[in-house]
């Protein structure tokens, strides 16, 4: 039988932000926007977002030499970045086989709703708003963004390039809390009640891991097999803040 995924996939979120900062004053001061002034795709990461990459890192660079990750692949967007490079300096650059930013790992985009705070998405578009609650967030796609389904249908094509590049290699993702969500979708085969609870149920933590490992004897022709979700440990360890701070503002959860 032909392997045909990487043997180790590790899916981290990154560090927390200033946008998750400027977002949680906004939403304690009940506030309509956001104040920040960078684009999404510019937004850096926090002080304290950088401590929390620094543990990660070190925790990874731990590992013994051939259970460390050999691949990093990253959303482009500068908060992920930051938390690769990080991560890429602490593993060495020259030991890595690939170092690739990818758009197709990008934040969740959020069109008109962009930087606003659930009471400014209610009181600026209450039809929107409405429209949401009953389609849930799944199927839901505000004007100039994405649904759930959509950053999905992007992301198989994530897996196929794992599966025709990578197969065999310890693999990093270092990206958003849609895309972790997206990604276990897919991976764990599940269904739009199943994530959705997943989600309902706690956000996915700045520079936390949810990991999955090759098992040749699961399915035909063997899968990856969930070991970590949401794990901390890393940052724990070090006294270093668990912060679950959203990337960017939505409407209470479905």
């Amino acid at each position: 039988m032909e392997q045909k995924w990487p043997q180790e996939l590790w899916l981290i979120r990154h560090g927390q932000s200033a946008g998750n900062v400027a977002r949680d004053l906004a939403e304690a001061a009940a506030g309509h926007e956001i104040d920040i002034a960078e684009r999404d795709v510019d937004v850096p990461l926090s002080d304290l977002g950088i401590r929390q990459s620094e543990a990660l890192a070190s925790w990874f660079a731990s590992l013994p030499h051939d259970q460390r990750p050999n691949v990093v692949l990253h959303s482009p967007y500068v908060r992920a970045a930051e938390t690769a490079k990080i991560l890429i300096r602490h593993l060495e650059r020259n030991s890595l086989l690939a170092i690739n930013a990818d758009e197709r790992l990008r934040e969740k985009e959020f069109g008109i709703l962009d930087r606003l705070t659930t009471h400014g998405i209610a009181h600026k578009y209450p039809d929107l708003y409405s429209q949401r609650q009953h389609v849930g967030k799944f199927y839901f796609r505000p004007p100039g963004g994405e649904s759930w389904c959509d950053v999905i249908l992007r992301l198989r094509s994530v897996l196929d390039t794992l599966s025709r590049d990578y197969c065999h290699e310890r693999v990093v993702i270092v990206a958003h809390q849609v895309i972790v969500n997206c990604f276990r979708y897919l991976i764990e085969r599940l269904d739009e009640a199943s994530i959705l609870a997943f989600d309902r149920a706690g956000d996915v933590p700045n520079c936390s891991v949810t990991s999955y490992a090759f098992d040749p004897v699961q399915g035909k022709h063997g899968r990856l097999v969930v070991r970590l979700v949401n794990f901390v440990a890393p940052l724990e360890a070090t006294g270093t803040p668990v912060t679950v701070g959203k990337d960017v503002p939505t409407a209470p959860k479905a």
